[in-house]
């Protein structure tokens, strides 16, 4: 694999039906993302002509066929987010066999729905196992984005144990290990992982702490420029939308007392600051700031193919 000297702004966004303002699946919401989230994405893309890369669970390509579609004529990448974002059904807890029906189910989906061919993953909630790597080389991808090297609020989400792992990941873009997604090793998988500088890089930490992250950014701005890491930000378009009309519930979905309150309860309270027109206003922000330091802007798809020639 070789080193891209020139700097690369990935942006990717996970879309879901996951309702920030009630922390649960609401079908409710995915048409709202549909309808409101995407659109604004999208237009903002198109105004600073960036090609972006769209990370679908197949559930919400199921329930809405058109938010799929929708993004090919502004050519995006439409990238598998798994079939399901349920807890139950995280890649660090599903058998081997059950990752790749799930893998090539999805991928298979995508493909009917775009005309593209989908060979870049990313796991709901960042979650993966050992057996992971295995079932993305059975079902036939290329690239994994589900590793976010030398982050550390693990603990705030579903999957900590396992996501300690990322302390120790290489930074920078790297081969697989044929037996961990955390390692170097001699895979066919390249994992291009997401930025993070203690915190991670991403809408949630954006829209929470909007000084830290104009900080974080320059620090990452500054590894980029020294190494060529590229900088890899993930955000979702339920982001976007606001819900906050509605009556709020709280849904629990960890039996754990202290699980529970880290990751429902108080993560829950914390992710809806600036959510809907204010999160796309931020947003623009950053990527203004990646326009100002003439970074490229490409999809994983293409940056992978960049690092293999």
């Amino acid at each position: 694999m070789k080193r891209v000297k020139d700097k690369f702004c990935l942006l990717t966004n996970d879309v879901e039906t996951t309702s920030i303002w009630h922390n649960s699946l609401r079908n409710e919401t995915g048409r709202k993302v549909m309808e409101e989230g995407m659109p604004i994405l999208l237009d903002l893309y198109e105004k600073y002509n960036i090609k972006s890369t769209f990370f679908f669970t197949g559930y919400i390509a199921k329930l809405y066929p058109e938010i799929v579609k929708m993004v090919v004529p502004y050519g995006h990448e439409v990238a598998s987010h798994g079939m399901s974002h349920k807890k139950s059904d995280g890649f660090d807890e599903m058998p081997l066999e059950k990752q790749i029906k799930h893998l090539k189910e999805s991928k298979a989906l995508l493909e009917d729905l775009s005309g593209l061919e989908v060979t870049s993953f990313r796991a709901p909630a960042l979650r993966v196992n050992n057996a992971t790597i295995i079932a993305l080389e059975e079902a036939g991808y290329i690239t994994d984005s589900s590793i976010a090297s030398q982050r550390f609020d693990m603990f705030m989400s579903f999957g900590g144990l396992q996501k300690l792992n990322w302390l120790t990941a290489p930074r920078l873009p790297y081969q697989t290990s044929k037996k961990s997604l955390f390692k170097k090793g001699d895979s066919s998988i390249t994992e291009i992982p997401l930025s993070a500088c203690l915190l991670p890089y991403v809408g949630t930490t954006m829209r929470i702490f909007p000084f830290l992250t104009s900080i974080q950014r320059k620090l990452l701005s500054l590894e980029s420029k020294m190494n060529g890491k590229p900088i890899v930000f993930d955000v979702h378009p339920n982001e976007f939308i606001d819900e906050s009309n509605e009556k709020r519930i709280i849904n629990k979905r960890s039996s754990n007392p202290i699980a529970s309150f880290l990751q429902d309860t108080l993560r829950s309270k914390l992710k809806v600051k600036n959510l809907g027109k204010d999160g796309a206003t931020l947003y623009e922000r950053e990527i203004k700031y990646f326009i100002s330091k003439q970074y490229n802007f490409l999809t994983v798809k293409n940056y992978c193919k960049l690092l293999n020639n």
